[in-house]
């Protein structure tokens, strides 16, 4: 039985505290920025030659300097929910990710995976506190309390307004306030249920040990396949790629949900080698070890297919509509944009290509947090180009982001070991874990 330690538990605390308090101070810093100070940022941003667009709404409506003003004040004062947002969104698809690796488990009878079904099971927990922090966000976005989504915006679909999109017109099927919030409340309430549901399935199999209840949890890992495939596309494209409402992909939705998997088999790593290493679960071992190597290596190469094929078929079509997406990013976010395929790419590659290296629990784990990070500044370049512009180099929006990944990682790691402390750790009543007990890769 694994025991949450006080000073694990001070730790989650204080990531928390320190958190709020620097996206506090991020937030008052944001909200003392004059207009006349948004007005020498956007001229100083001109001035250096930048001027290619972020967002498609740049290039619609009023094109005079009081339009760019207000646009830019619009983007400045964006900074504080999109640092939250993308931080909220990651960490939700994380949780999410690892129950889908848990229930592809289940579905296909592996056995190699059943020792660390709980520590699968715990960060799945995150889910229902994620999903309120999505709900909240939801809320402030649609009572226009927060801009990050143009399509919200009234004017653009009113037939005579100046402001009149007729792109956002035709998508007002799809795009309208009311569907965006009960798709919202599927995504995270049926999310939720299935971690619920799942951790009460396996734990009935554990006081059981019936085959009958065995044959329901894979039953509902069925389910949750199948809610997940078509919840993490529409999610990907509600939260995210609706930022940028004239621009789409059909790769976007895998594109978006690798970065999540790898990151949550990395998350997974983690807490297995920490349990390990405290000897919590002896029974993980190397070869373990490897096969969750692999499949960290296998996301992060498939991420980076996935990466290469939207970008390079969107590049080589060279329509301007299109390209645009890419083009801001390369000219307002050249520090993050094209380097983060060192940390997600080139590193996991050079790293874990070896079956040897895998085993060695220091370059695992290590990479493991190397990727965690590289995903967290992918979804921030997916994020922050689209609602804040080029008005992200500052020092609040440093405060912001920090803030916000230390206090949704504090919140992370508080759920995450609270739930594994409630648990069993192994699950006696599965009928495979003799099988991962004595498992052995035998490369």
């Amino acid at each position: 039985m694994y025991s949450f330690s006080p000073k694990l538990k001070s730790t989650s605390i204080i990531l928390l505290v320190v958190g709020l308090v620097l996206f506090a101070a991020g937030f008052f810093l944001n909200k003392g920025i004059t207009t006349e100070k948004i007005e020498h940022m956007m001229e100083a941003v001109h001035s250096a030659g930048h001027d290619s667009p972020t967002h498609s709404s740049e290039m619609v409506g009023p094109q005079d300097h009081a339009a760019h003003l207000e646009h830019a004040e619009m983007q400045v004062h964006n900074q504080p929910l999109a640092s939250l947002h993308f931080v909220a969104v990651f960490f939700f698809g994380v949780s999410c990710a690892v129950l889908f690796f848990y229930c592809i488990q289940h579905a296909a009878h592996a056995g190699w995976p059943i020792i660390i079904t709980r520590v699968m099971e715990a960060i799945a927990s995150y889910i229902p506190w994620g999903g309120a922090i999505l709900v909240i966000l939801m809320i402030l976005n649609i009572t226009h309390n927060g801009h990050l989504f143009h399509w919200m915006d009234p004017e653009l679909t009113k037939e005579g307004s100046p402001h009149f999109d007729v792109i956002l017109f035709e998508k007002k099927i799809f795009l309208n306030i009311p569907f965006y919030a009960v798709r919202t409340l599927i995504y995270v309430i049926g999310a939720s249920f299935f971690a619920w549901k799942l951790k009460a399935q396996s734990k009935k199999v554990d006081d059981t040990k019936s085959l009958v209840e065995y044959q329901f949890l894979y039953r509902w890992a069925v389910g949750y396949i199948a809610f997940f495939g078509f919840a993490s596309a529409a999610w990907a494209w509600d939260w995210l790629m609706s930022i940028d409402p004239h621009w789409y992909s059909t790769m976007y939705i895998w594109y978006s949900m690798v970065s999540c998997l790898s990151s949550g088999i990395a998350v997974i790593i983690l807490l297995s080698v920490y349990l390990k290493k405290n000897g919590f679960l002896p029974q993980f071992n190397d070869n373990h070890l490897h096969d969750l190597g692999v499949f960290l290596f296998a996301t992060s190469m498939l991420w980076t297919y996935t990466w290469f094929a939207q970008f390079m078929l969107y590049w080589y079509a060279n329509i301007p509509e299109e390209v645009n997406y890419f083009f801001g990013r390369f000219e307002h976010y050249s520090p993050t944009f094209l380097p983060m395929l060192v940390v997600n790419f080139l590193l996991p590659l050079l790293v874990l290509v070896s079956s040897s290296i895998k085993r060695n629990y220091k370059v695992v784990t290590t990479m493991a947090v190397v990727v965690i990070l590289g995903h967290l500044l992918d979804y921030f370049n997916m994020v922050m180009p689209g609602t804040v512009g080029p008005y992200w180099n500052t020092p609040e929006v440093f405060l912001l982001v920090l803030g916000a990944i230390l206090f949704i990682a504090g919140l992370f790691m508080f759920t995450v070991l609270s739930a594994l402390a409630k648990l069993k750790l192994i699950p006696t009543g599965n009928p495979y874990l003799h099988e991962s007990e004595i498992y052995e890769y035998p490369f």
